[in-house]
């Protein structure tokens, strides 16, 4: 999907089923799960790969809900990302989306920092680098949602994504993510090498995923 010889357009419909996706999965919920637990007041958010921006909205609505201001950044290495997530965007909404690499941004003031179905694509020295990003930038913690690399879930999600109508890029490249994800022992062992191995916490949580937090 993040193909240079994708047409905008073409980019936009793999988003708006990726979506799809994401609401019948839940996406949301692991991250707003960790924000009940460590956002205690007004905070500055980093999204790190933020797609169609769907995430921001989803928190921007629970800290709205919960009278909690924030401001919310996101930041994309793919450049369509941004007008996709522009078209979305709610006018009062305290959004940025930007376009770039995320260790520019090592000296803004963040509070939390997270990422979503993001880390699986990295290789083992990015996402180090990644964690050991996280963990020397964001004030009050960090979290990575991301997918459980599980049988049930390699196999069924071919099936699931059909019923939802996506595009045939989301249903390749989901199944591919869900073959590229990790298992526990596995995130333990990264983040042992990242030095934050008992700092981190890795839980699973349904369905299917596989999250890593750190509160400080």
């Amino acid at each position: 999907m993040d193909a240079e010889t994708l047409s905008p357009v073409v980019y936009a419909q793999v988003l708006a089923g990726l979506a799809r996706i994401n609401t019948a999965t839940l996406t949301a919920r692991p991250t707003i799960r960790f924000l009940k637990r460590a956002a205690t007041g007004p905070f500055r958010l980093l999204d790190v790969g933020y797609g169609d921006g769907g995430m921001l909205r989803a928190i921007w609505r629970w800290a709205g809900k919960h009278g909690i201001a924030c401001d919310l950044v996101g930041i994309d290495l793919n450049p369509r990302s941004e007008a996709v997530a522009l078209a979305r965007h709610p006018a009062q909404a305290p959004i940025t989306y930007r376009t770039g690499d995320y260790a520019a941004l090592a000296d803004e003031p963040w509070d939390f920092i997270i990422s979503s179905l993001v880390t699986h694509h990295m290789d083992d020295p990015q996402r180090s680098a990644f964690l050991r990003f996280m963990e020397a930038t964001a004030r009050r913690g960090w979290f990575v949602n991301d997918l459980h690399r599980h049988a049930l879930a390699y196999h069924g999600y071919p099936w699931a994504a059909r019923l939802l109508g996506v595009h045939r890029i989301v249903r390749e490249d989901g199944q591919l993510s869900i073959a590229r994800s990790f298992r526990p022992a596995e995130w333990h062992d990264m983040l042992n090498a990242a030095e934050l191995d008992g700092i981190a916490t890795v839980e699973r949580l349904f369905p299917f995923r596989l999250c890593v937090s750190r509160i400080k």
